[in-house]
């Protein structure tokens, strides 16, 4: 990417779960209890291995987000004891997947120092563009305490090229505008740059299985290794 091209960037688009704050650590450990809670009919990998099974079954009906992720617990609760558990189980899942609904969504290390200086230079317009479900996702973000520094959100049931074209066309800018940062090379990345966006790719240290996918490099591509980074490039 040429200096020029950087400077035609208008909007800085931002994925909310790993990448400002983290949420699959609560997810995974929410797995690992529901283990433990199973031990008696399964083994550790296989409750897992249903899990993500009976997750990519749902996910056309079901979507991203808490509550898709509470049902396939259960189903797959239900399933893995041959329907054995009992109610005192299923309450116990259901919590769990409450809780998920409530975690603190502390800043990961350098986001919020990195949007103030990019929100005081008044070039770009910050937007949080993510999947899953509404609520929780608003709900997530104004526990974040980073509310202010976006003048925008979307979020969408998935993203794929469609949705980033029409992000742009929502907030009035050409793909080529507009740069996008997030965890998930498979939802965040590729798809942008697909739409002719540009992206910013950090790794988060845990990923779910469902957003694994191959990497490529690309001329509209930059994948850094700390949130901070993001301002030097801009």
């Amino acid at each position: 990417m040429t200096n020029k091209e950087w400077n035609d960037i208008r909007v800085v688009a931002f994925d909310a779960d790993d990448t400002l704050w983290d949420c699959q650590s609560w997810f995974d450990e929410v797995e690992h209890k529901c283990c433990e809670l199973l031990s008696p009919w399964a083994t550790a990998r296989e409750v897992s291995e249903g899990l993500f099974a009976t997750e990519r079954k749902n996910l056309s009906l079901t979507g991203y987000g808490t509550k898709a992720f509470t049902l396939s617990l259960i189903e797959n609760a239900v399933r893995v004891s041959h329907h054995q558990i009992t109610g005192d189980i299923v309450m116990r899942l259901l919590e769990l997947g409450r809780e998920l609904l409530l975690f603190p969504t502390t800043p990961l290390p350098e986001v919020k120092e990195t949007l103030e200086q990019l929100s005081q230079s008044r070039k770009y317009r910050l937007v949080v563009f993510t999947k899953g479900e509404l609520l929780d996702q608003e709900n997530k973000l104004k526990r974040s305490g980073l509310e202010s520094y976006f003048s925008h959100m979307e979020t969408v049931s998935n993203k794929t090229e469609k949705e980033y074209r029409q992000l742009c066309e929502n907030l009035g800018v050409a793909p080529e505008q507009t740069v996008m940062v997030g965890n998930s090379f498979r939802s965040d990345i590729a798809p942008a740059l697909t739409a002719g966006a540009y992206a910013i790719h950090i790794p988060y240290h845990v990923v779910w299985e469902l957003e694994k996918s191959e990497e490529y490099p690309h001329e509209r591509l930059r994948k850094i290794a700390h949130f901070g980074e993001i301002a030097d490039l801009l």
